[in-house]
Order: structure tokens, then sequence, then C-alpha cells
């Protein structure tokens, strides 16, 4: 008997790394049959999606990603982490362990979805430079195991500076037609300098064609980013250390925007989540009012949301704003393996592609 229960445990260990329950989760998220973080924990909602894919493809659902189960996720599914050196324009599941242990690691890309682009090669470039080994953007062996023995971003409550001073205005989760507010905006006047909310690396700044207009986003520890929005102007770059109180830009009204102010959010493994819990009292800038002479330059007719992302554009320059799956409103929060915590995911949406 004791041959037996050692024999049917075997496939266990397969999925047992984090880095591998990642890249499982990412390919299932793919797949639509995953509907929590790409967080690297293994629990009811990851071997739920085993178990359906398994149906779906006539093997035995027993939960286990094994041999035939990866096969089944196609693409996704190959090859394991460290057969290749990966580089711009791969994909498949060893870019998404990579994807995973560089978000653990605290050096980006935001999102595990398997997809090898520039978001994913700049977090490869940072995470070299952060080790002090060859920076050639390429992940080999030297690079995944620099990753694998990288320390966790450290354990503990995170909270976040307010960007910028003043009340806010919509939260999280108000009805946007029928779609959600993924955010809070702070109503406040053109100009005002928008501070970073904590120590983190930007990894994107510039024109978002999805809404968002020019778009900040910080990499934070533990799987956090944070999304500055409608600037007027930015004054980050991508690849910049940030801490608190960093200045990244100006409020202002581009994008899909009615009025000068800044759209806030906060995400967790690409998920939005409601920020207000999490923001201190104190506030990331002050106030410069310097920004009237330019008002007007990006509001009414000369705004730029109605532009189309060009061919390369990474996922974030296409991210939506405020859209839900299939663009039906849902209940604000996030669902994940993790106990305690529940709702509707925000989806994966626009891969990290490569410039053809």
């Amino acid at each position: 008997m004791a041959l037996v229960a050692t024999v049917l445990a075997v496939p266990a260990p397969a999925d047992a790394s984090p880095a591998k329950v990642a890249a499982l989760q990412a390919a299932l998220q793919g797949l639509h049959l995953y509907a929590g973080y790409v967080d690297g924990v293994k629990g009811p909602l990851t071997r739920r999606g085993v178990i359906a894919l398994q149906r779906r493809r006539g093997l035995t659902a027993d939960g286990i990603a094994g041999p035939r189960t990866r096969r089944a996720l196609g693409w996704r599914g190959r090859p394991g982490l460290g057969s290749r050196v990966m580089r711009l324009g791969d994909r498949g599941w060893d870019v998404a362990a990579l994807q995973f242990l560089l978000q653990r690691a605290g050096h980006g890309p935001g999102r595990a979805d398997g997809q090898f682009g520039p978001l994913t090669r700049g977090a490869v470039l940072r995470a070299q430079g952060a080790v002090g080994i060859p920076v050639d953007g390429l992940a080999g062996p030297v690079t995944i195991d620099s990753l694998r023995g990288a320390p966790e971003a450290p354990a503990g409550p995170v909270r976040f500076l307010r960007p910028v001073p003043g009340p806010i205005g919509d939260g999280f989760g108000a009805p946007r037609g029928d779609h959600l507010h993924q955010g809070l905006d702070f109503p406040v006047p053109y100009g005002t300098r928008v501070g970073a909310a904590g120590v983190g690396t930007t990894i994107y700044a510039g024109y978002n064609y999805g809404g968002y207009g020019n778009l900040v986003v910080i990499q934070h520890r533990l799987g956090f980013t944070t999304w500055y929005a409608h600037l007027s102007s930015i004054t980050s770059w991508v690849g910049e250390q940030v801490s608190g109180g960093t200045r990244i830009g100006y409020v202002g009204s581009t994008g899909d925007s009615t009025g000068p102010h800044l759209h806030f959010e906060v995400r967790r493994y690409d998920t939005p989540i409601d920020p207000l819990p999490l923001l201190l009292p104190t506030v990331a800038a002050r106030s410069s009012g310097s920004g009237e002479e330019r008002a007007g330059a990006e509001c009414g007719a000369n705004r730029e949301q109605t532009r189309k992302a060009p061919a390369g554009a990474d996922w974030i320059s296409r991210e939506r704003l405020c859209r839900w799956r299939h663009g039906r409103a849902s209940t604000p929060g996030v669902t994940s393996d993790r106990a305690g915590q529940g709702g509707r995911p925000h989806p994966q949406r626009g891969p990290d592609r490569p410039s053809r």
C-alpha cells in the first residue's frame, strides 16, 4: 500500500514550485478557465481550472497538471523553464514562469501572460542590472538562476501615499453605464503635481490609446502596481526608481476625460482593487498651481482618445479604461486562491506582444 501511495503522489511535485503554479495559472487564465491572481499559490480555483480543462479535453479529471494536461494547454503548456534562452517574441510556459519570478523580485513586468514583449524585456534588463550580470535582455540560465535565488520582496502590509492633495471624487466601483469605475478620481486643478504613491519602478510612461491618456504605471513589491492617468505631462521614464513623493507628472485631462482630474488605480497581479483602504492620510505631492496656462491643450476637440494604438504597442498602451469582461458591470473586488478574498477579477487583455 505504501508503494501505491508513493506512485500516486509522484505527479504532485510537478505543481509544487510557485513559478510552475504561476505558469499554470497564466495558461488557464489565457483559456478563460481561471479567474484568480497569477500568484503562484495553488488552491481551489487553480484546481478547478485544471479539472475544467481536463474535462474539456476528455482527460482524467484529477486536478493534477501532469504531462497530458500540460500538452492540452497547447503553446501555453510548453516549454519548461530553463529549456531555452528566452528573448523578445517568444511565448510559452517558461515565459509565464519568468514573468512571475520577475514580478516576485519587484522588477515587473506587471502581468504574467506567457508573451515575451517589450515590458518583459525591460523587466529582464532591470533584473540583470540589479544583480550585476550581463545586461542583454536575454533570459538564459544565469538570469533564471539569479531570479530563483533572489529573495522575495519583503512581506507585510502595503500602504500608499495619496498621489495628490484634495478630496476624492468618484470611488472604486462607481457605476459607469455598463461597467464600473476601477479606481479613484481626484478632482484637483490642472497642473497639480503628481507624486509616486510609494517605492517602486516605473514600467510605463507614455500615451495610452484605450482611454487613460498620458499614463504612468509604477511596479511595487508583492505584485502591486499603481496607475496615474489623464496626466497633462509626464516627468517620469521607464526604469526610473521612485520613492514616495517622486514627481511623475502633472494633472491634466488627456484621454477619456471630461475635465482635469487624476485617475488613480491600484492593481495586484493586474487585477484592480479598491485603493481607498490602502491609502495613508499623508500626501505624496503638494499642489503646484502652475498649470493653468497650459489648460485646454488636450481638452475638447483636441483630445486624443480616439486614436488607435500603433502596431506593436504593448498591452498597457491598449488597455481599456473602466472595462470589465464582456462589458458587464460586476461587483468590485478580486478572486484569489488566498483565503478570505472574493469577487470578480479584471480580465487580462491585450498581451505584452513584441513589435512586429
